[in-house]
């Protein structure tokens, strides 16, 4: 064990800082509400909204219910929003 160079130093307590949970929804760092969906045309591209059940075929899954929304799911769901208004 290493000695002290002060043996009337007493050593510091760690301070942890307090971690909130992000919450519940859509955003990054968040938990998200459901699954969340998109389905594959035949050449394996995204197409169609955001669904939040299987909507059967090729899908595939950006986010599942209880995970953290990170920011390449983020940016998929904002992908089908814009295609959604454009067309």
């Amino acid at each position: 064990m290493a000695a002290r160079k002060n043996p009337d130093e007493q050593p510091q307590a760690a301070v942890r800082t307090q971690e909130y949970a992000a919450g519940v929804g859509w955003e990054v760092g968040q938990t998200a509400p459901d699954d969340a969906y998109r389905a594959l045309d035949d050449h394996s591209a995204p197409t169609g909204p955001v669904v939040h059940t299987h909507p059967g075929g090729h899908a595939r899954l950006i986010v599942a219910k209880g995970a953290v929304v990170t920011e390449g799911a983020r940016r998929e769901l904002d992908a089908a929003d814009t295609e959604q208004a454009e067309g």
